[in-house]
């Protein structure tokens, strides 16, 4: 079981001290981040929920899934970890010369 979480649809005014609160009633949150676009630091939506313990984030997740934050529906799920590279793109729009 994953400690971090995905959180979908959150609003354009969630703070990241928002998201912490909000998960925080389930455990202890190690960090909580919201994803922003890097040309106008607006918020793109969602973000990233780190958890002490698994049981935690697995709390967290089955009590806010589809829960209302700020005006909004959240879609809570287990987050994936990256992998290396670029999925085989050349680093341009489309991958294509």
């Amino acid at each position: 079981m994953s400690k971090r979480l995905f959180v979908g649809g959150l609003s354009w005014g969630t703070t990241e001290e928002g998201l912490r609160e909000a998960f925080g009633k389930f455990g202890t949150v190690e960090d909580a981040k919201i994803v922003t676009d890097r040309e106008t630091g607006r918020s793109r939506g969602f973000g990233f929920v780190g958890f002490a313990e698994a049981d935690e984030a697995q709390n967290a997740l089955q009590a806010l899934n589809g829960a209302d934050l700020d005006g909004r529906t959240l879609r809570v799920d287990h987050a994936t970890e990256r992998t290396g590279g670029n999925s085989g793109r050349d680093g341009r729009r489309g991958g294509r010369w």
